[in-house]
């Protein structure tokens, strides 16, 4: 029987009181610092030396004195959706990203060297394309890939995480043929003669995770792959230290199975458990969540449970967001929604009804219009004025929706850096519309709070680099996206990946932003955000990173 591990006490022994240039608290008076003190995790005083030091001999302590200098302190930044465990594995795959390799023989070559250094049957696997950044266009196909390996899996996930393309061997293991049907939730897609390209999305990714792996069905993409406990360890400790050294101390895990719950709970029990994590159970488990009697958030300041992650449609960077009319770049696809919209609403239904947040991906206008309307719908009958149902992504949202969702008290969490590094493909897979892509400025204008986070792997958790974008709307190919009137200021950007994060995870009463009484999770950073230009913020370094008033991460 394992003896249980206390892991939520605060490692801090010594108080510490900081000064520094200035000290950013993100509270809702936005208040600026030069100097804060803290103790056993939590913030005693914070404000000018003097105050600061008056509470030290209020207190009676004998604080470590720590000068910051030109420095300048925020809040640790909440990443309200990011997938730790798929990051850390990721990172152990073939990077095949834009900075790797811009074509598809350039891949097959990565892959092919890492093939050459793999124990012969272990799988090659390899992530970040996006095939509009790639010379041809397009996808790899299975052939391609079959000259990386013949005797073994070969997969190359897309950068949006939905899926990608596979050799004719994991098909072939899979039992895949030309005339298998495609699961629900996923395809198997193919040429125009029927033959099967190697590409597959979401469900149809239950091939990759084996025989006893987790299978989620319909409800969402299943990234789920397994290795050996201790490598997933070692995974997510290597996560951990990437969002550490981004300034990153709160994590909302937005795809929690089995899977990752077992590897949280051996991270807390080795006490290496140093981000705070709050997790998201995939909806196929929400059944058996109830049946536990999960009705609510539980846990402790590490690891908690906060909801049920929903899948309303698919992704826009691999097209299987739905637009039934189809896109603009291919009109034969018009992408999927997860479940019928009745079918959904009794799920959203369920999970409202026990208390229970929700959060639900959801980037076309048809999608977002089946959410917003199951939760308008959940709360007439359960009225809750802080439900904090939250739509993830929720990249195109018309006007009108925008509005209902401020009356409702939807959350929507954006990523940014989506259309950082790829947002001229959204013009080019559904047109004009595209350039209002996660239009932050219209939600401000409606009232509607506003969170951003990573969705690591599919963008590095690099928060300054998020703030930027939201602020300057200006993509890694230095293209403008949609009019100035979608972006906000910094202090909204900061904001909103700081203590509008910490809501939408439900923990803004401890965290998110520097004031008494709260946790002393916080980022020590080089520059100031909130005042060098804005084309400047993502070049600010984060020299330290701090939780529970411990230093985690130094440069």
């Amino acid at each position: 029987m394992r003896k249980l591990t206390p892991f939520d006490r605060s490692a801090q022994e010594t108080p510490v009181l900081l000064t520094a240039q200035a000290i950013h608290t993100a509270d809702a008076a936005a208040t600026t610092a030069t100097a804060m003190l803290t103790d056993r995790g939590r913030i005693l005083a914070i404000g000018t030396p003097a105050e600061c030091e008056a509470a030290v001999e209020r207190a009676g302590l004998s604080p470590e004195r720590i000068d910051l200098g030109d420095a300048v302190v925020v809040p640790g930044f909440v990443d309200a959706h990011a997938h730790p465990l798929m990051f850390g594995q990721m990172m152990t795959w073939v990077d095949c990203g834009p900075e790797k390799a811009g074509s598809i023989p350039e891949i097959v070559a990565l892959l092919k060297a890492a093939a050459s250094d793999l124990p012969a049957g272990r799988p090659v696997r390899g992530y970040g394309y996006e095939q509009r950044n790639l010379a041809e266009k397009r996808h790899p196909t299975r052939f391609e890939l079959d000259e990386v390996a013949s005797d073994r899996e070969v997969y190359l996930m897309n950068a949006s995480g939905h899926g990608g393309v596979v050799n004719s061997y994991t098909l072939q293991a899979g039992g895949v043929d030309r005339d298998t049907p495609n699961p629900d939730g996923g395809e198997f897609f193919r040429d125009a003669e029927g033959e099967l390209t190697g590409e597959l999305s979401d469900a149809a990714c239950n091939i990759l995770t084996g025989v006893h792996g987790v299978k989620i069905g319909h409800h969402g993409p299943n990234f789920h792959l397994a290795d050996e406990p201790e490598e997933h360890l070692r995974q997510l400790d290597a996560a951990t230290q990437r969002f550490l050294a981004g300034g990153v101390t709160s994590i909302g895990d937005c795809q929690v199975t089995r899977r990752e719950f077992d590897m949280y709970l051996r991270l807390a029990e080795a006490g290496r458990l140093e981000l705070r994590v709050s997790m998201y159970l995939l909806s196929h488990l929400l059944d058996e969540a109830l049946e536990m009697g999960l009705v609510g958030q539980f846990g402790n300041a590490h690891l908690s449970f906060a909801g049920i992650k929903f899948y309303a449609d698919g992704t826009l960077g691999g097209w299987t967001a739905y637009f039934p009319d189809g896109y603009v770049g291919d009109p034969c696809r018009t992408g999927q929604l997860y479940h019928e919209p009745a079918e959904y609403a009794g799920l959203i239904r369920k999970a409202h009804a026990a208390g229970l947040q929700t959060a639900t991906h959801a980037q076309s206008p048809t999608a977002i219009e089946m959410v917003v309307s199951a939760i308008e719908s959940a709360l007439a009958e359960h009225p809750d004025a802080d439900a904090r149902h939250r739509i993830e992504h929720c990249g195109l949202p018309t006007p009108e929706q925008i509005e209902r969702m401020a009356a409702s008290g939807i959350r929507p969490v954006n990523q940014t850096q989506h259309y950082f590094n790829w947002g001229e493909g959204v013009e080019e897979a559904i047109g004009t519309p595209g350039e209002r892509f996660n239009p932050l400025g219209e939600f401000e204008r409606a009232g509607v709070p506003i969170t951003i986070s990573s969705d690591a792997p599919v963008a590095e958790p690099i928060p300054l680099e998020a703030i930027q974008t939201a602020v300057t709307r200006v993509t890694r190919r230095g293209h403008t996206l949609g009019p100035d009137d979608l972006r906000i200021s910094a202090l909204a950007a900061l904001r909103a990946h700081t203590i509008e994060g910490a809501a939408s995870i439900g923990r803004d009463d401890d965290l998110g932003s520097l004031e008494v009484g709260k946790y002393a999770d916080f980022a020590v950073l080089s520059g100031d955000p909130l005042s060098v230009p804005a084309e400047e913020i993502s070049a600010i370094t984060v020299r330290e990173t701090w939780v529970d008033g411990v230093r985690r991460h130094r440069v």
